[in-house]
């Protein structure tokens, strides 16, 4: 139900939906793209054991789930 409404919305907006895997996006360094369940040492925090690059995890997630579903759309042929 969730998703038809979505899309609905998206489509209304002109936009496009495009699901990605959200394995490991907020575990995964925007920074360096080193991934480690270490890297969220709270719920709330990252701190990336590679590169030291700390931000809230959802923000982390957001940029990762973003980039993730940029990439889905440039690979999709029109």
């Amino acid at each position: 139900m969730f998703l038809r409404i979505l899309h609905a919305k998206a489509q209304s907006a002109g936009r496009q939906v495009i699901a990605v895997d959200p394995r490991n996006t907020s575990r995964t360094c925007p920074e360096c793209g080193h991934t480690a369940k270490e890297n969220r040492p709270t719920q709330e925090k990252f701190h990336c054991l590679a590169c030291g690059h700390t931000a809230y995890a959802d923000t982390v997630g957001a940029i990762n789930v973003l980039r993730a579903g940029l990439v889905r759309r440039n690979a999709s042929p029109a």
